[in-house]
């Protein structure tokens, strides 16, 4: 086997569909998409789920269930390694976060997450801690307060 001898394995492959091209592609003309009407023009055709002006499915059938996902609570997260930039013995409020420029918005509070490492002394006054960075946290003598 030589590299100019390679080729496709035998119905592998398709030759492309170019619409519009006259003589012997027999999509020339209106390019198979027949003669005038909507789907014939540019732009042309329906949404999704369109049934010719008549009511849609979607909206004959009742609306059912209870999504909970309006009152669900977001945290604004915060990673340990983003603790870092704190003195020893500091003590870290969602106020000062803010102000720092860490958190943008507080949403629904700050949930501190165990990304990175820690390895000064802080106080950190948050709503929420996963496992990680609450152990972290008061290994190195820090409190991880729930606000």
């Amino acid at each position: 086997m030589k590299l100019h001898t390679l080729q496709p394995n035998p119905g592998s492959t398709k030759t492309r569909k170019r619409v519009g091209r006259g003589v012997g592609s027999g999509l020339g003309k209106t390019s198979g998409k027949g003669q005038k009407g909507q789907n014939s023009r540019s732009g042309g055709g329906v949404r999704i789920g369109f049934e010719g002006g008549q009511t849609p499915l979607f909206r004959r059938l009742p609306k059912r269930g209870f999504s909970n996902a309006m009152f669900k609570t977001t945290y604004a997260v915060i990673n340990l390694s983003d603790l870092e930039r704190f003195e020893d013995g500091a003590t870290v409020t969602p106020e000062i976060l803010k102000e720092m420029g860490l958190v943008k918005n507080g949403k629904d509070g700050i949930k501190v997450l165990g990304k990175g490492t820690l390895t000064k002394k802080v106080n950190v006054k948050a709503h929420k801690f996963s496992s990680v960075a609450k152990e972290q946290i008061e290994k190195l003598g820090g409190k991880a307060e729930v606000i």
